[in-house]
């Protein structure tokens, strides 16, 4: 296998065991490293830097003040190959050396999803006022990896309250954070776990609470 094979998931799961600094979501290697102070994280963020440029292989890192997140995906090939994963060791071994602490309970990522019976009637107008891009699934993301990504959930039954938002977890903290939102007045549907967990609040608008052991959507 080349190091730029696309893994298949049961890859990068038994290669995940042996770098438990880093989970699978969403298509990405993804991390968030807390840090001692806010120039540490500056000292990481350029270390990280360094690490890219010598592997020619770049990852999407956002630094905000003492914490560091970072994703990574082979952007040329569409998946993780190996080489995220020699980066994402040697990202980890930098972050020990800077007193960084891993917080997987950091791991985010939010989506916006639009119940609509004709996702080319709309997605037009979305991609052009956000200035996104279109995915091979018909999704809208940004160009920066700024803003949360768009999807359309192709149905002739449309939600009365046509938006919800997707929050990607890592599996092994998505119980802390159902527990949380238990102690609301929420309304919870276990029907697609552990994939997602249907949330709604009172007024009837929903969140899914989405993981990496299933890929599929809602």
């Amino acid at each position: 296998m080349s190091g730029k094979d696309v893994l298949s998931t049961d890859e990068i799961q038994a290669r995940l065991s042996q770098l438990p600094h880093w989970r699978y979501g969403l298509g990405s290697l993804r991390t968030a490293f807390k840090c001692p102070s806010s120039a540490a994280a500056i000292q990481l963020v350029s270390a990280i830097g360094a690490l890219a440029e010598e592997a020619g292989h770049h990852p999407d890192v956002d630094w905000r003040y003492d914490t560091v997140f970072v994703n990574l995906v082979s952007h040329d090939v569409g998946g993780v190959t190996s080489r995220d994963f020699t980066l994402a060791t040697q990202i980890s071994d930098q972050a020990e050396t800077f007193g960084a602490q891993v917080d997987l309970g950091l791991v985010r990522t939010v989506e916006i999803a639009i119940d609509t019976e004709n996702p080319q009637q709309i997605s037009k107008i979305w991609q052009a006022a956000l200035g996104y891009e279109q995915a091979a699934d018909g999704a809208l993301t940004d160009p920066h990896g700024r803003g949360p990504a768009i999807w359309f959930q192709e149905t002739q039954t449309p939600n009365q309250n046509r938006f919800h938002v997707d929050v990607t977890v890592p599996h092994s903290h998505s119980g802390d954070l159902l527990e949380t939102l238990k102690t609301t007045d929420a309304e919870f549907d276990y029907e697609y776990a552990p994939s997602w967990v249907i949330v709604t609040d009172k007024q009837g608008n929903r969140l899914c609470i989405c993981t990496e052991a299933e890929s599929g959507r809602e």
